[in-house]
C-alpha cells in the first residue's frame, strides 16, 4: 500500500509522538511502610495468606524484581536514598531513624530526583510521609518550635525546609507516624486529623492528583509514600475483617487498594499507556505487626527470607518491587538482577537521556535496561545494606557479608544474644542459601577479603559509582565499618521489640 504525503506525515508525527512519550512519561512511585516481601501475594503464594489483588494484577501487566532491596532496613535511610540517589550513611544519620523537629536530612543544595525532573519539564508532587526531617517555625515569630513543648505540630505552624524545598511543587501528607496527626499542604500544616483518616486521605488526594493532570502537557511525577501498613494499625471499618488474618492483613489489604486507585485514575485521564508505576517498600515487615502470629496463621511476611525489619538479614531489606510501563516492560515478566531503590535517581536520568548532576546522587545505577529485558550496566561493584542499628553488609554478586554477629536488628539472635565464640561476622551464598542459614565466613577468607575491601572503598571514597569525587558529610573516623563488639560468654536470650519508638 502507497501512503498519500497526508498519511504519511501523520504517520511520522503520531511515530515521533510516541517515541516522545516513551522518553519522558509520566513516573507515579508508590513505597509502602514496613510492608514485607512475603505480604504481596504473587510474590510467595505459598506462604502469603493475604490477598493483594491490586499488587498482584500490577504484576502481571509489568515485572516483578526478586532480588530489590531498599537502601536501610529502617524508613528514614531508605527515603533519603530514593530522594538523593546516595546512600543515607554518608549523612549524620548513622543508624536510626529521624524523628522531626529539625533541619531537614537532605542539604539545601543536594540535587534530589524531583529537582531533576522539575528542571527536565515535570511537574512534581508528594503526597504521604516524608520522614526526612523539616523544621516547624512558629507563623507569627518565625522561631522553632521544639519536639519537647508540643507532642503534635500547631496548626499553621510553617515548613522552611520541607519537601516543596527538595524539589516538590506540591506536598500533602505528615511527616512521621508520632506526628500523623498533624496534616500538611505544602509548607504549613493546615489541620489535625485522626490517624485513622490519613491512608484514605493520602489514596483520595493521589487519585485527585493525579485526574488534575489531566490535558496537561507537562509530564507529572507523582512520590506516594505511604504510611501503612506501619503503625499504628487503622484499618478503615470497611477493611476491618476483610483478610482473616487480624488487623495487620485487613491493613495490607487496604494499602493494596491504593494501587487499584491509582490505576483507575490514570485510566480515567487516558494516561496508563504513558506512565511508568512503581509498587515498592521501604523495608521489611515490622515486629509491631505480630510477625509470630501471624505465622501462626500460615502468613510469612518475610516469605523464605530470614529476619524482618530493622535487620541486616534479607528479611531486613529485601522488598517487593513491581514496575508497570505498557509498551516498554514485559506484560508478566520477572527480573532477577539485583536492585536498589537508591538506583531510582539513575534510572529517571537514563529514562530522560540526560545525564545525572555533577555533584550528587553518588551511589544510584539505572536499571532501566532490567525493564527491557537487558542487562544492567553498572559502575558499582556492590549493594551496601545497612541495619536500624548502623550494621553493615555488602552484596556482591552472589556473595552478602554481613558485619554483625547476629541480625544487627531486633531479631533474634540480636547482638548481645549471639554465644560466645561465634564468627566475627557472616559470609553467605545467597544462590543456594538466600535464607541465610549457613555462615561461611570461617571457611571463606579470600572471598571475606575481597568484599571487606570493596566495601571500605565503597564506603570511604564518596562514591560507589564511577563519576565527579565525592566526600562524605561525616568524617572516615565517624563512620564505622565494624560496629559488634566480642559476643558474651552468658548470651542472653530475650528478644528485643521495638516497643517505645516508632520507626
Amino acid at each position: 500500500m502507497t501512503l498519500t504525503p497526508v498519511k504519511t506525515l501523520l504517520s511520522f508525527l503520531l511515530s515521533a509522538s510516541a517515541l516522545a512519550a516513551a522518553q519522558r512519561p509520566n513516573i507515579v512511585f508508590i513505597i509502602c511502610d514496613d510492608l514485607g516481601y512475603g505480604d504481596v501475594h504473587c510474590l510467595a503464594p505459598k506462604t502469603s495468606k493475604i490477598p493483594t489483588p491490586c499488587a498482584d494484577r500490577l504484576a502481571s501487566e509489568g515485572m516483578t524484581f526478586t532480588d530489590a532491596h531498599s537502601g536501610s532496613s529502617v524508613c528514614s535511610p531508605t527515603r533519603y536514598g530514593i530522594m538523593t540517589g546516595r546512600y543515607s550513611w554518608r549523612t549524620r544519620l548513622q543508624k536510626g531513624v529521624v524523628t522531626g523537629y529539625a533541619p531537614s536530612l537532605i542539604a539545601e543544595d543536594r540535587p534530589t530526583v524531583a529537582s531533576f525532573l522539575k528542571s527536565n519539564g515535570y511537574h512534581t508532587a508528594a503526597i504521604g510521609k516524608w520522614h526526612l526531617d523539616f523544621q516547624y517555625l512558629n507563623p507569627e515569630t518565625g522561631k522553632a518550635y521544639r519536639q519537647k513543648d508540643h507532642k503534635t505540630p500547631p496548626i499553621g505552624a510553617k515548613i522552611p525546609d520541607g519537601p516543596v524545598h527538595r524539589g516538590f511543587d506540591y506536598y500533602h501528607g505528615f511527616h512521621h507516624a508520632r506526628n500523623m496527626e498533624a496534616v500538611i499542604e505544602n509548607g504549613q500544616v493546615i489541620e489535625h486529623d485522626e490517624v485513622i483518616n490519613m491512608l484514605p486521605r493520602l489514596t483520595r488526594k493521589a487519585a485527585e492528583y493525579i485526574e488534575s493532570r489531566r490535558d496537561k502537557k507537562e509530564p507529572f511525577f507523582l512520590y506516594l509514600p505511604l504510611g501503612s501498613p506501619h503503625t499504628p494499625i487503622v484499618p478503615s471499618p470497611e477493611w476491618e475483617g476483610k483478610s482473616g488474618l487480624g488487623k495487620y492483613g485487613d491493613f495490607v489489604m487496604q494499602t493494596d487498594a491504593v494501587v487499584g486507585a491509582v490505576s483507575d485514575a490514570l485510566e480515567k485521564i487516558g494516561a496508563t499507556e504513558n506512565t511508568l508505576v512503581i509498587f515498592t517498600s521501604d523495608n521489611g515487615c515490622s515486629k509491631a505487626a505480630n510477625i509470630e502470629g501471624l505465622i501462626e496463621q500460615g502468613h510469612h511476611p518475610s516469605a523464605h527470607l530470614r529476619g524482618s525489619k530493622a535487620d541486616i538479614w534479607d528479611g531486613g531489606h529485601r522488598i517487593p518491587f513491581i514496575a508497570r510501563w505498557p509498551g516498554q516492560i514485559d506484560a508478566g515478566s520477572t527480573s532477577t538482577q539485583l536492585i536498589c531503590l537508591v538506583d531510582f535517581f539513575g534510572t529517571a536520568a537514563d529514562i530522560l537521556k540526560k545525564p545525572l548532576p555533577k555533584s550528587g546522587a553518588e551511589d544510584t545505577v539505572s536499571f532501566l535496561p532490567a525493564l527491557h529485558g537487558k542487562t544492567i550496566l553498572s559502575t558499582r561493584n556492590g549493594v551496601i545494606h545497612h541495619s536500624y542499628s548502623g550494621h553493615f553488609a555488602y552484596r556482591h554478586d552472589k556473595w552478602k557479608l554481613n558485619l554483625a554477629l547476629g541480625s544487627g536488628g531486633w531479631s533474634s539472635p540480636n547482638e548481645k544474644q549471639v554465644p560466645a565464640g561465634s564468627p566475627k561476622a557472616q559470609l553467605y551464598d545467597m544462590d543456594t542459601d538466600p535464607g541465610e542459614t549457613t555462615n561461611l565466613y570461617n571457611s571463606s577468607p579470600e572471598i571475606v577479603s575481597k568484599l571487606l575491601k570493596l566495601l571500605g572503598n565503597d564506603v570511604y571514597r564518596g562514591r560507589s559509582t564511577s563519576g565527579t569525587p565525592s566526600t562524605n558529610d561525616l568524617s572516615d573516623e565517624s563512620i564505622q565499618l565494624w560496629k559488634s563488639k566480642t559476643p558474651r560468654s552468658k548470651p542472653q536470650t530475650k528478644e528485643k521489640r521495638p516497643r517505645k519508638k516508632a520507626v
